[in-house]
């Protein structure tokens, strides 16, 4: 199993930037799986950004990000999506596609996540937001 991210860079206050995470080694559209992406900012935690269930496409998104971020994806190309509308400078951070849980599941609120919570990660893409 590969996650291979794309997209990020820079945005400033107000714009929007799109994240992209092709899956090889297990199918989108039949595979049940928790699609999450997580982000760090510098000197910070793993943060739980949002989730989506893979059969169902039912979304879960954290509080700071609810309202801005959506989270989706392209079975056809397999590939997981963040879309990040109206950054804010708290978003900077190295954001981090993840699957297959290896224990609880976070699903709402604020919730902070260690390496070991999801078998597999993508390589992070960093996100810059800068006036």
């Amino acid at each position: 199993v590969q996650l291979v991210q794309s997209g990020g860079g820079l945005g400033h206050p107000g714009e929007s930037l799109t994240l992209s995470c092709t899956v090889s080694g297990f199918a989108l559209s039949t595979h049940y799986n928790y699609l999450t992406w997580v982000r760090q900012a510098q000197g910070q935690d793993l943060e739980w950004v949002s989730s989506i269930y893979s059969i169902n496409d039912a979304t879960y998104y954290a509080d700071s990000v609810k309202g801005r971020f959506t989270i989706s994806k392209d079975s056809a190309k397999n590939t997981l999506y963040l879309q990040m509308n109206n950054l804010q400078p708290e978003d900077a951070a190295i954001y981090y596609c993840a699957a297959e849980p290896t224990g609880a599941v976070p699903a709402s609120g604020s919730q902070f996540l260690r390496r070991s919570d999801f078998r597999y990660w993508g390589q992070g893409t960093q996100v810059t937001v800068s006036s």
